[in-house]
């Protein structure tokens, strides 16, 4: 059968009456909103219902999917352990769903599970749906820090799984919106959390799930939000379907968006394929940006697209700009994929005879030592935009009044432990988050007194 509906929920720990002790009547129009979702899902009579949720176990380059036959949960790190919920999983859809992931390219199975338990983002959708209706087994999942598109192909897997299992299938896109609505979040407050909520619930209203898989990192980050990946792979399980989208309710009395949407499938709209949307989208940026590369930044793609197909550096061009031949400095080169960091290696001081080496060097470092991704494959090249940073000299300064992270990059140093952040990055605004993630990269404590060099940088994109 397929796919036949698919909802947003929030998980709030509250809405659980054992958790909430009367908290719970602040969020009436959530907990009417989810009513009306358990309802919902016992009038489609699902075989299986998959729940994606962000607090199971997370990696970057892999979907996790709950092993085993069963599991259980409570609440009791929300002080009310009498509150407990069982799930019996259902192994042929898991198995078929790995299978699909497989056959697709994309990391996904039961392998580096951390806590068997069920966690509260898949035991409060659990709750309403079973006021309703139980008769039906669980597959749990979990996104991956991979990109946007991805989350979307693996929803794909899912559906196409469930096709083939012919088996009735309910998606339980589990997520709260932004936890910086307002004053009242421990968080504190930013104006990207109401730009946030507001984007999704505008996607939720229409139906058009490009907003989720567009949404701009500079929205998203700030915003601090743990829903959208549930949402995105939620919306690869919908792909080429069309769906009746309904948006019941949003509201965030504690600083934290809580969002309830339905989406019932009403039957096949292969204009509904927004994954393949943003891939053509991205292969028309793709093509003007290269179209417009420097030199420099094409020296760098040189180098990379070489390494990676024959695994040598190749030799230095001969049409190599004679003032990267002539000169040494520091160099960063990273490297985007779907406009996700994929590789960043650099050197604040040159290590290599000029400029142009410096740039080979770390392009090669930036697509295969890079320990926090997988090495670049072939099949990644044609994705990949890339940046160069090359450093002036550092300036030694007395206090972080001296810095400004949208034109100085720091250099701190404390002993022989140090740290660099380069200038102009997403989300850090002031000298003191860069100072902290400075002194962090380089093992020092928040605390330690260091040096602190500036430096400004020429950024080629």
């Amino acid at each position: 059968m397929g796919i036949t509906a698919a909802y947003i929920v929030p998980h709030p720990p509250l809405i659980i009456p054992e958790v909430g002790r009367g908290e719970e009547k602040k969020i009436e129009k959530t907990i009417a909103s989810y009513r009306e979702v358990g309802r919902r899902v016992a009038s489609h009579a699902p075989d299986t219902v998959v729940f994606i949720t962000p607090h199971t176990v997370i990696y970057r380059d892999y979907f996790h999917i709950s092993p085993g036959g069963n599991a259980r949960g409570d609440f009791g790190q929300f002080n009310a352990p009498e509150a407990v919920y069982t799930a019996e999983y259902d192994d042929d859809l898991r198995t078929a769903i790995i299978a699909e992931a497989e056959a697709a390219g994309i990391p996904a199975g039961t392998e580096g599970e951390r806590d068997p338990e069920l966690d509260h983002a898949t035991m409060i959708p659990m709750h309403f749906i079973n006021e309703f209706y139980t008769d039906y087994r669980s597959v749990r999942v979990g996104y991956s820090g991979m990109p946007a598109v991805i989350q979307y192909m693996f929803g794909k897997c899912i559906k196409a799984a469930a096709e083939k299992t012919g088996q009735n299938v309910v998606i339980i896109a589990s997520g709260d919106l932004s936890h910086k609505l307002n004053d009242e979040s421990p968080y504190g407050y930013t104006p990207k959390g109401e730009e946030f909520d507001d984007i999704v619930v505008e996607a939720m209203q229409s139906g058009d799930f490009s907003e989720f898989i567009d949404m701009p990192l500079d929205v998203s980050l700030p915003a601090a939000e743990c829903g959208l990946n549930s949402f995105r792979v939620m919306s690869g399980a919908l792909d080429r379907l069309s769906v009746e989208p309904e948006f019941l309710s949003h509201e965030g009395p504690f600083g934290v968006g809580y969002a309830v949407g339905c989406f019932e499938v009403t039957g096949e709209d292969p204009s509904r394929d927004f994954g393949e949307g943003y891939l053509e989208s991205e292969a028309g940026l793709l093509s003007a940006i290269r179209t417009n590369e420097s030199d420099i930044v094409k020296l760098a793609r040189y180098t990379v697209e070489n390494f990676v197909r024959t695994g040598e550096k190749p030799e230095q061009p001969a049409d190599v700009p004679k003032e990267l031949r002539e000169s040494e400095a520091g160099v960063f080169v990273s490297l985007h994929e779907f406009n996700e960091l994929r590789g960043c290696i650099g050197t604040f001081m040159p290590t290599q005879q000029c400029i142009a080496d410096e740039i080979m060097e770390n392009a090669v470092s930036s697509c295969s030592r890079d320990p926090r991704f997988a090495p670049v494959a072939a099949d990644d090249l044609e994705h990949l935009v890339y940046s160069v940073d090359i450093l002036g000299d550092l300036e030694e300064v007395d206090s972080a009044d001296e810095l400004d992270p949208k034109k100085y990059g720091v250099f701190v140093r404390s002993g022989w432990r140090s740290g660099i952040l380069l200038p102009d990055l997403e989300g850090i605004d002031t000298a003191e988050q860069q100072l902290r993630i400075a002194k962090r990269k380089g093992g020092i404590g928040p605390d330690e007194p260091v040096t602190m060099y500036r430096f400004e940088v020429r950024r080629y994109k």
